[in-house]
């Protein structure tokens, strides 16, 4: 039997902790806020801790960092019903055991409970564990409390505390970049540069020039010496996203870098030694890449030390109303609009929408409807055309090789093809044009002329300007 204490300011959750866990056949403490439960630590012999992380007054991170502070090295269980990723990830560098979210399924719980108790069976005698160092904040932005978010939060949390480079996937506007700063900015070199590039979007010359730097005289227009990001980003972490898209000479001088921390100037003679680290991202698949020889296999295993895939939108659409709530708190309070709601018939819309674009394009959507609502509700007319009514009957089926009954006109239907799978070309690649017309298999003069055609250039610059 061992003893628990269950700290958590609902009395429901307490009871139904305590019944579950007394079933178990533990001795159940409990305590309705951090202090409280701080008092029962410090006077009572205790094998475990569950604690709920948002209490007023101490909150659960506050008693984790006190616990650890008087040598208290008994394993704790943080439980929350938020969602932001600061509090798991601050838990977890703090030392708890692990993150779960309410509401909980009782065998996870249960399972959770039993590896907890092993584990200090374990380590009775290790000694204690020393208190946290002062850190800097975790930066907030990633929203989430699905099963993936959750698996991620304790991901990046026990990344940021190595040094290893890492990989991370997925599609576009899945939130890459705001992966690595979260990591970078929980790691030791919080307190140095972050520096990201994006190598899909700067010719292959220019690229290698922002990287490494050049010396004067190296090329035409190189009239002084110039620092590249991997010397501004010292001691800090390099961030390459859509690294995929490096030609294989810079990917060789990239190697370099991972393997023996040097590199040169372009036209430079002289090795430069720098100590960053490298994190990198890529929509694309690697493993097809290095099939097709467009990227090297001795520089994705240096890259993919540490791997981690991004879940689409479509895959956590329990997620979709925490990200539409906080979009919309941010860009009403942006352009000074009281406090806005959902109705339900908009959020509809959003739960049914399959989100080619991921979280970028829900941002999108969000900024559009609050700039278009007339009041402080975001209603399903203030949201795109093209997303979907739930409810809504839907158009009769017709296989694209068939012509209706009716006939049809074949100029329009194939306008309206070529119209749509561009859009939805431009949402996967991020509205990059180049990256759209390689997914449709087309160069890019061809694709531009398309855009002007349909009158997507339009768009594409009102996007690059910031404007939509």
């Amino acid at each position: 039997m061992s003893r628990i204490l269950v700290v958590d300011d609902e009395p429901g959750m307490r009871d139904l902790l305590r019944i579950l866990l007394e079933k178990e056949g533990h001795e159940v403490l409990t305590a309705a806020d951090g202090t409280a439960g701080l008092a029962q630590a410090t006077s009572h012999e205790l094998d475990l801790v569950i604690s709920d992380i948002k209490m007023p007054g101490l909150d659960g991170v506050g008693l984790l960092s006190a616990l650890r502070e008087r040598a208290l090295t008994m394993p704790v269980i943080m439980v929350t019903a938020y969602a932001e990723s600061d509090s798991a990830i601050q838990a977890m560098k703090q030392g708890a055991f692990d993150y779960l979210t309410k509401p909980f399924k009782v065998d996870e719980i249960r399972l959770v409970i039993r590896r907890a108790l092993a584990e200090a069976g374990g380590r009775q005698n290790a000694g204690p564990i020393p208190p946290p160092a002062a850190e800097e904040p975790a930066l907030r932005g990633i929203i989430g409390r699905s099963p993936s978010m959750v698996e991620l939060y304790k991901l990046i949390s026990r990344v940021a505390q190595v040094d290893s480079s890492v990989l991370i996937t997925g599609e576009s506007g899945t939130g890459k970049e705001l992966v690595a700063r979260t990591i970078h900015y929980n790691s030791t070199r919080a307190g140095k540069s972050f520096v990201a590039i994006n190598c899909g979007a700067i010719p292959e010359d220019l690229l290698e020039s922002e990287l490494f730097g050049h010396v004067k005289g190296s090329f035409t227009g190189a009239i002084a010496h110039k620092a590249g990001l991997l010397e501004v980003a010292r001691d800090g972490t390099v961030f390459l996203d859509e690294v995929a898209e490096m030609s294989p000479s810079l990917q060789v001088k990239l190697l370099r870098v991972l393997q023996d921390h040097i590199f040169r100037r372009v036209g430079g003679t002289d090795d430069i030694e720098v100590d960053i680290r490298i994190i990198a991202a890529t929509n694309k698949e690697p493993a097809r890449l290095i099939r097709t020889g467009a990227f090297r296999e001795d520089l994705y295993y240096r890259l993919n030390v540490i791997s981690i895939e991004m879940p689409p939108l479509r895959e956590r659409r329990e997620d979709i109303p925490l990200l539409a709530t906080s979009f919309l708190t941010l860009f009403a309070a942006r352009s000074g609009r009281n406090a806005m709601c959902i109705t339900p018939e908009a959020m509809d819309a959003l739960l049914v929408h399959t989100w080619p674009g991921n979280v970028r394009e829900l941002e999108n959507v969000m900024e559009r409807a609050v700039a278009l609502a007339t009041s402080d509700e975001v209603r399903a007319e203030n949201l795109p055309p093209n997303l979907p009514q739930r409810g809504a009957p839907a158009p009769p089926a017709v296989p694209i090789w068939q012509v209706p009954p009716g006939g049809l006109d074949l100029e329009k239907v194939v306008a309206e093809t070529e119209q749509a799978l561009m859009r939805d070309a431009l949402e996967k690649a991020g509205w990059v044009q180049t990256k759209a017309a390689e997914l449709l298999g087309i160069n890019f003069r061809s694709f531009r002329y398309r855009a002007r055609k349909y009158g997507l250039d339009r768009e594409i610059r009102d996007r690059a300007h910031g404007t939509v």
